[in-house]
């Protein structure tokens, strides 16, 4: 098992300044760290890499598809231009060694039709993203596409959707991830949810209901370390948290008050609360 911490929770701009906390996490005791991928600066990236690498630190990658880039659009070349960002993406991972680019690549997030994902939608999607999974793949990236809520996007909300998608696609380097955050609000039955999906599985998001410190929340934690350990999951897993330190991020993910008393104590707490639940 792969222990990290996805990096929005301070900055959604890993640069030089921001070095000295990849060694406090990796003091922490994690493994590894997850990239916000959004300003495609390869160079920088390339930069990235290479501390991660002196700290010996594993790095998994995450960004969005926007309404201007976004896969699954009626318009021609806004699905050109999407897939244009996913390769970009993809040669930022590249540079910075990362092994997963996550998220909703799927679709462009917060952006919603009034209704349900249409026939072509669904194919647009599959067209895009098979080519993105090319891309991926001479690349040595896997692309794990994420469900979101029904209240953040409108093509794929749930795990049986997902995983029928990425089995549609039907390409290696195209796989998806389970996130306990969304599941908590979509998904019925957890137990059942992740064997369904669990042939497509890559990673996997720990985040809490209010998105702040494992363990301290609601989520239903006990049953997903249960299956964890009894589908035999030895991937990353990977605390997604949200704070107010990014306005932006916060206004994105709807957090209008300080659910933690820091970040160190949340990453040091999320850690502790992982290992102990899959020991």
């Amino acid at each position: 098992m792969k222990y990290g911490m996805n990096m929005l929770l301070w900055t959604s701009d890993v640069n030089e300044e921001h070095f000295p906390l990849l060694e406090q996490l990796k003091t922490i005791g994690y493994d590894g760290v997850e990239l916000p991928i959004f300003d495609m600066d390869v160079a920088r990236f390339e930069r990235v890499g290479k501390e991660l690498s002196r700290l010996e630190l594993g790095r998994t990658a995450v960004t969005i598809c926007t309404d201007t880039e976004n896969p699954i659009s009626p318009d021609a070349a806004i699905r050109a231009a999407a897939l244009a960002r996913l390769k970009k993406a993809i040669d930022c991972c590249a540079a910075a060694g990362v092994s997963h680019l996550c998220g909703p690549i799927h679709s462009a997030i917060g952006s919603f039709s009034g209704q349900g994902a249409t026939p072509d939608e669904w194919n647009w999607a599959k067209e895009t993203l098979s080519k993105a999974a090319d891309y991926a793949q001479q690349n040595k990236v896997t692309l794990v596409c994420e469900y979101l809520n029904r209240f953040e996007c409108y093509f794929l909300t749930c795990a049986a959707d997902d995983a029928r998608f990425c089995r549609e696609v039907n390409h290696p380097n195209l796989k998806m991830m389970y996130d306990t955050f969304h599941a908590n609000i979509e998904e019925k039955d957890l137990a059942a949810a992740m064997k369904g999906c669990w042939d497509q599985v890559v990673h996997v998001h720990i985040s809490e209901n209010d998105r702040s410190t494992p363990g301290e929340g609601h989520v239903d934690f006990d049953t997903t370390f249960k299956m964890l350990k009894e589908l035999k999951y030895d991937g990353w897993l990977m605390v997604e948290a949200f704070g107010l330190a990014l306005p932006a991020i916060a206004a994105a993910t709807k957090i209008w008050r300080r659910m933690f008393p820091d970040e160190t104590y949340l990453a040091t707490n999320a850690l502790k609360f992982m290992k102990q639940g899959m020991a």
